[in-house]
């Protein structure tokens, strides 16, 4: 009896195994001639931030997501040795122009992607007759140098209810920084400068604050003055600021994630309000007491926030306001000048012929071109020596006339490309003293 139960026991097993056998058999070629059962296969993990519909589909109807995973796929096979890493995301970097501004934003472009590590991303606001001149412009450029960014141009917008007094706010145009947050959603981070900016130095040394940032900062600026007996807003401001000197907006570091999601404290409720909701009460507040329009609300928000602001040299917002009423920026006289900053006009008229020596040097510098003779023609030496004294260069460009200037301005240049090399050499003749100032 006992033999008969274990030989039954051993056919059911057998026989449960068999249907299973055939089972999966019938499953996998239900599969491949297209049946209505169901279907398994890979299906690939979603890319971060991957939008989902029709065009997130799996396997081998994506692609370009097929062609990455086969290769990364071969180069395992092959033992790993060339396994290719993520492109480095992006710097991104924001500007707004405004009026007969297309050529110095141009430049201020020029400048950035020429002193530049790191990939760029333009984020290009504009009015729209100026759109085609800025897309016909930057794709004019080489192919070795649009290979180092890629841009976007938006149109100008303002929320539809107050558009046309943020509009007019202080100059046209100016208050969009206001909104980069609301608008660039999708960007975590990014540099926003005016159109009247230069780099001379790369753009990866100021998206090299971000790191240093502490858990409540999120946004970098340099202070308006160094200089309180000479400073505006605690002579003349009629509202709140930020600090002793308050901050000056023309370069502003931010963390745009951050900036959506903090409640900022502020004087008209007693609660925090976020971003999108301080704005515009603010500037119902204030608009009668503002002079500088949106730098103004600035200093506003963070005079009552200023945990939320990491405060960088003034080497990295450097202005006339800087050697007008003598030299008093230290970090740069210490280190050089890192972003020049061409406020109150100055690389377009006659009244700092270094500020508009540098811009011009790099307004007409043609890409690919041996930088030393394009950037120092007889026409530049002659418009930057024709007005400059040694005693004015040394405090427009701080580069003292002595034998350490050429290594205090190299130095400022040694992680750059090999176009900064006609930069330095700029600075380096427009800080050698003359023969006429020799025999002085």
């Amino acid at each position: 009896m006992r033999r008969y139960i274990r030989a039954l026991v051993l056919c059911t097993v057998f026989a449960v195994f068999s249907g299973l056998y055939v089972y999966s058999k019938l499953f996998y070629a239900d599969v491949s001639l297209g049946g209505n059962g169901p279907k398994r296969g890979f299906i690939p993990p979603r890319v971060p931030g991957g939008r989902r519909g029709a065009a997130d589909k799996t396997g081998h109807q994506n692609p370009r997501w097929y062609n990455r995973y086969i290769m990364r796929q071969s180069e395992a096979a092959g033992g790993g040795s060339s396994v290719q890493s993520r492109p480095e995301p992006p710097m991104h970097l924001a500007v707004v122009a405004c009026g007969e501004r297309l050529q110095e934003t141009l430049t201020m472009i020029k400048s950035a992607v020429l002193f530049s590590i790191k990939r760029l991303q333009l984020h290009i606001f504009a009015e729209d007759q100026l759109h085609a001149g800025f897309a016909e412009a930057l794709e004019s450029w080489p192919g070795f140098i649009r290979s180092r960014f890629s841009f976007t141009v938006y149109s100008i917008s303002f929320p539809s209810e107050n558009a046309a007094e943020w509009k007019k706010l202080f100059k046209p145009c100016a208050s969009q920084r206001l909104f980069l947050p609301l608008i660039l959603k999708d960007v975590d981070s990014a540099v926003y400068v005016d159109s009247d900016i230069l780099f001379l130095q790369p753009v990866d040394r100021l998206w090299a604050f971000l790191p240093q940032f502490n858990s409540s900062q999120l946004a970098a600026m340099a202070p308006e003055h160094e200089e309180p007996r000479i400073a505006w807003y605690n002579r003349f401001a009629r509202h709140p600021f930020y600090g002793r000197t308050g901050i000056n907006s023309g370069v502003m570091l931010m963390n745009m994630t951050r900036m959506r999601n903090v409640y900022f404290k502020n004087d008209m409720t007693g609660v925090g309000l976020r971003w999108e909701e301080l704005l515009m009460p603010l500037l119902q507040k204030y608009k009668l007491n503002i002079t500088w329009g949106d730098q103004d609300l600035l200093n506003i928000i963070f005079h009552h926030n200023p945990e939320c602001l990491l405060e960088f040299p003034c080497q990295w917002n450097y202005r006339p306001d800087h050697c007008i009423y003598g030299s008093n920026c230290a970090s740069a006289e210490e280190d050089g000048i890192n972003i020049l900053h061409g406020n109150r006009g100055v690389f377009h008229d006659h009244k700092q012929p270094a500020f508009r020596a540098v811009y011009e040097a790099i307004r007409k510098y043609s890409f690919g071109a041996d930088p030393v003779p394009s950037l120092l023609g007889p026409r530049a030496r002659e418009e930057r020596l024709s007005s400059v004294t040694g005693e004015n260069v040394r405090s427009w460009l701080l580069v003292p006339l002595n034998g350490s200037c050429g290594k205090r301005a190299a130095s400022r240049f040694n992680s750059c490309s090999v176009e900064s090399v006609g930069i330095v050499a700029l600075l380096l003749s427009a800080c050698s003293p003359s023969e006429h100032e020799l025999n002085a």
